[in-house]
C-alpha cells in the first residue's frame, strides 16, 4: 500500500511513503548542489503562472508570503464559478496534465471513519476538495510550454 492507498486517491488506513532505497538516495545526493537552482526555476514558472492569472475573478493563485519563499511541489489554482472537471478534461484533450491531488477531505476517508466527523465539521475542507486545481509544476517548464498552459485556461475561463 502506498500512503494507506489500493484505490488512488482514497485512503483505506493511516499509512506512510517510505520507498527511500539506497540508489535513489545516491541519486538525490548529486541532485542536492542543485537544490537552489531547482527552486528558482520552479518560483520562475509560479511566477508567470501569477502573472497570467492577476485579475481573473474565476482564479485564485496560491498565497503567497512576503517574507518568505515557496518551493512549489505543486501550484493549486482555487477556481470560483468554473466547472473544475470540464476544465481538467480540455486541458487533458491539450495535453496538459493538470491534476486534483486532494478530491476528497480528509477526514471523509474510510481510514478516519471511526471518527464519525461530518462535513459540517470541515466546510473549508469540503469546499476546496471541489474547487481546486493543479497544474503542471516542475524545473523544466519553459515560456513555451507555460503559455501553452495559461492560455488554455484562459480561453476556457473566458467562454463562461
Amino acid at each position: 500500500m502506498n500512503h494507506g492507498q489500493k484505490v488512488r486517491y482514497e485512503y483505506e488506513m493511516i499509512g506512510v511513503n517510505s520507498r527511500l532505497d539506497t540508489i535513489q538516495a545516491a541519486i538525490l545526493g548529486e541532485k542536492l548542489p542543485h537544490l537552489d537552482d531547482y527552486a528558482t526555476a520552479r518560483n520562475k514558472a509560479a511566477d508567470y503562472y501569477d502573472k497570467a492569472f492577476a485579475g481573473i475573478k474565476q482564479i485564485k493563485t496560491p498565497f503567497r508570503a512576503a517574507n518568505s519563499t515557496h518551493v512549489f511541489h505543486q501550484y493549486t489554482l482555487t477556481l470560483n464559478g468554473v466547472d473544475r472537471d470540464k476544465l481538467k478534461e480540455t486541458l487533458a484533450a491539450q495535453g496538459i496534465p493538470a491534476m486534483i491531488y486532494y478530491p476528497k477531505p480528509l477526514h471523509a476517508h474510510p481510514a478516519y471513519k471511526d471518527l464519525n466527523r461530518k462535513d459540517s465539521e470541515f466546510p473549508v475542507a469540503v469546499d476546496l476538495s471541489k474547487r481546486v486545481l493543479s497544474l503542471p509544476m516542475h524545473t523544466e517548464l519553459d515560456e513555451e510550454q507555460l503559455e501553452h498552459i495559461t492560455k488554455s485556461i484562459l480561453d476556457f475561463v473566458n467562454k463562461l
